[in-house]
């Protein structure tokens, strides 16, 4: 064998003992496809735009948005799971279809940790207490204690098993309040009931539920994270009003099929760390009251399996079950 030949062998051996690293050299060499398991306009999916765009053109190729909404946010993960672990098709997940569902569908078609691998969190997002003016409270320790004062005439609005619902059990169990239930289909029609007063009380993000306080229809009594948002810096936290330890932020991250590379997985989380710390996106997504977040693949996994730990016993003291 001649010393060309020799050379050329060991070249292709070493790229086929190594094919994550030969893939990820040439990773991306076509368009990259962006699930959304809601529909448009919603938060998801205006944070995948944003994201989206931005990492398109750090990557030179278009990262292309689809909603396939259905079965809370389920159909668009299934979607990713069944397809090729090659860094093609990737999926935009919140704290509702990755870690919530999770324990709350009896027939989920996927698992969290088993198929998907973590890349990135992208966004931090606190929920806002709110109460209907006509409710006593003007702040959550007043809240509680008119609750307890008045078990189970208290009502609050929320999607059935939503992070919103699941927010409210968790203050219920650790406030040690009895409060009823009141199930809406969405948070629009829950909002319009708290502004018009059949409702008493709500959590929802603080994109939404600020711009009424502002205009002075609702009376916010405090935000589930356990720092102040810098969009409402003077609105104070549930932990420090009387709620010790209690700590709820909505998030968004991007995951890939499980058996993708790592050299593909890292490349998406390095990319999606710098589109996070670009100046643009940064001030559009405090503008929507959302904390930007980049963390790595190993850093991302410990943080959902302590979610997952922490919201299997809220959704199991809830009761709330999804066929």
């Amino acid at each position: 064998m001649t010393l060309r030949l020799c050379r050329a062998f060991v070249i292709v051996s070493l790229i086929v003992a190594m094919p994550g690293v030969a893939w990820a050299q040439t990773y991306p060499a076509k368009p990259i496809h962006m699930i959304v398991g809601t529909p448009p306009g919603g938060t998801n999916d205006v944070v995948a735009r944003l994201v989206g765009q931005r990492l398109a053109t750090q990557l030179g190729q278009p990262v292309l948005v689809e909603n396939r909404a259905g079965a809370g946010g389920n159909i668009g993960g299934e979607v990713v799971v069944k397809s090729p672990p090659d860094g093609y098709t990737i999926y935009l997940g919140s704290i509702g279809t990755m870690v919530i569902n999770q324990h709350l569908y009896q027939n989920k078609p996927w698992d969290t940790l088993r198929d998907f691998a973590p890349i990135s969190q992208l966004t931090s997002v606190p929920q806002l207490l709110v109460v209907h003016p006509s409710v006593p409270a003007h702040d959550v320790r007043q809240l509680i204690a008119l609750a307890k004062a008045k078990p189970g005439q208290l009502n609050f609005a929320a999607s059935a098993g939503s992070a919103v619902h699941l927010a409210t059990e968790m203050f219920k169990s650790m406030a040690g309040v009895d409060m009823v239930h009141i199930p809406y289909k969405g948070t629009a029609p829950a909002m319009i009931d708290l502004l018009g007063g059949q409702i008493s009380l709500m959590f929802d993000q603080i994109v939404t539920a600020l711009p009424p306080v502002r205009q002075g229809k609702l009376r916010a009594l405090g935000v589930t994270t356990l720092r102040r948002s810098p969009a409402a810096m003077e609105i104070p936290t549930i932990a420090e009003s009387g709620v010790p330890g209690y700590d709820v932020a909505t998030w968004h991250g991007l995951f890939a099929p499980a058996a993708t590379p790592r050299d593909i997985v890292n490349r998406l989380s390095n990319e999606t760390a710098k589109a996070l710390q670009s100046k643009d996106i940064k001030e559009k997504f405090l503008a929507q009251g959302a904390d930007p977040v980049a963390n790595s693949p190993e850093q991302f996994t410990v943080y959902l399996k302590s979610e997952l730990e922490k919201w299997a016993k809220v959704v199991k003291e809830s009761g709330a079950k999804l066929e």
